[in-house]
Parts: structure tokens; sequence; C-alpha cells
């Protein structure tokens, strides 16, 4: 028994191994920005109800430009020219749920829900078309449904996203806000709000942090998420029109260029 133990431990770590490879050189990959990132986006109707899936069947990668969009600008600002910068693809509707995670996991939990994220994924893959750098998740909920959303994530470290969205087209904006926060996850990207508070951290979680007076703020920051209008008031972003990448969140996703950011 002490043997087999060994065993299946030495399996762990060997698969542990291999996919910390392969996760580095896709970081590696992507941050080089030498060619588009390749996104695919996979819905589930999380509720199950009827007006979310009518939701789901109407989606067209056309409700997500402005993602792409979103992203081609700020990588200009910040010297990178890659056009485009990341395709987005739409999978077909998976119906069986993901497995679970806490809202803020720890690096074990994180290895271990990527690993079987991994596997789930391999499972239900709605995608026929080349392997994605990405995959995002969207799990949709009907705006009838009066459910608190949990907590979106993504990860680096899996180069997987999971975000969860109202289905209903007044919050499209919300959603691609939300997609955009846990795509930049994926490239390296860090939070920059405290967890606590749910506020901007200064400097790095504020779009203009050398404006003066400081407050209020008119932007938010990607990795922010919010525009902070008062010592305890913030706002959410209306749209990705008002949010841009910080230097620090363009550093850790390997964006910076030769030329100095614009505003």
């Amino acid at each position: 028994m002490a043997g087999f133990r060994r065993l299946r431990i030495i399996l762990l770590l060997l698969v542990l191994l291999v996919v910390s490879v392969n996760t580095w050189l896709g970081i590696v990959r992507i941050q080089s920005w030498e060619r588009p990132v390749w996104v695919v986006l996979y819905p589930i109707n999380a509720d199950g109800r009827a007006d979310t899936q009518a939701y789901i069947d109407a989606l067209d990668v056309v409700h997500f430009e402005d993602v792409q969009l979103f992203l081609h600008r700020e990588a200009q600002r910040y010297g990178v020219y890659l056009d485009p910068l990341v395709e987005l693809k739409l999978a077909p509707a998976i119906t069986e749920e993901p497995p679970g995670v806490s809202d803020f996991p720890g690096v074990m939990e994180s290895i271990f829900w990527s690993l079987r994220m991994r596997w789930w994924s391999w499972r239900t893959d709605s995608w026929s078309g080349p392997e994605p750098d990405v995959r995002i998740y969207l799990r949709y909920f009907s705006t009838g449904g009066r459910v608190r959303l949990e907590h979106s994530l993504g990860l680096q470290k899996g180069m997987i996203g999971l975000v969860n969205g109202f289905a209903s087209v007044d919050y499209i904006d919300t959603n691609n806000f939300v997609i955009v926060h846990e795509l930049m996850h994926t490239f390296g990207a860090s939070d920059k709000y405290d967890l606590e508070s749910n506020l901007p951290v200064y400097p790095h979680g504020f779009a203009d942090p050398d404006q003066s007076p400081l407050l209020p703020q008119t932007r938010a920051e990607v990795m922010a998420g919010r525009i902070k209008v008062s010592p305890g008031w913030v706002l959410m972003s209306p749209s990705l029109k008002q949010v841009v990448v910080g230097p620090e969140t363009a550093r850790e996703v390997g964006w910076f260029g030769a030329v100095k950011p614009q505003n």
C-alpha cells in the first residue's frame, strides 16, 4: 500500500509538472504579443430557465465586439500594435456546470481547480475549431431570478476564466467588462482593489492617480473595476469606454513598449 501511495504521489507530481510547464510556455507566448490570442467563449445556462436559454440562443460574437475593441485600444497606448490583439470565438452552449471554486482560492486550490477544469473542459468541449489559448466560461442567469451573482474568476494558471453574468441586453456592457477583467487575469494581471472593501487601491487602482484634485475620478482602472468618486463612494463603470489599463497592469501583461501611453 505504501508503494502504491508513493506511485500515486509521483504520478500526481508529474502531472503537475507537465501542467506547470505547459502553462508557463503559454504565458510566455501570450506575453510576447507576437500573434493574436485566441479566446473561445463558452455560454452556460446556469439557472436552467427558458428566458436564459433564449438569450444564449440569440448570442452572436458581435455582442462581444467591445471586448476586442477595448483591448486593441489600450494595447496601442503602450506600443503594442498587433491587430487583432485578441480573436474572440463563440462556442455552442454547454449544458453541464463547471467545477466549483471558492471566491478567492489559494495557490493549491487554484492548481487543483485548474486541473479539474481541464478535465471537465476536455469532456464537455463544444468547440470544434483550433485549440484556444484561453477559455472563458460564461455562466448566465436570468434577471428575473433575483440571483446574487457569484464572484467571477480568471486564472493565469490554466488560462481559464469563469464569468457570471445576467442574460439580458441591458447587461451586455457590464458582462463585457467582467469578461475583460477576467481575461486580463489570464494574461497575468492582478487585482487592484481591496478584497474586503472593494475600493480601488491607490495608486495602481486609479485610472488617473496623478489627477489634482484626486477625486472625483471619472474613469476606472480595469483591474480595480470601480470609479472612486469620493472617499467612501464608488461607481461601476457604465461601459468599457470609461475604463483604462493602468501602467502597472500593462507591465504585468507585458504591454510596455517604446511608446509612452497617451490619454
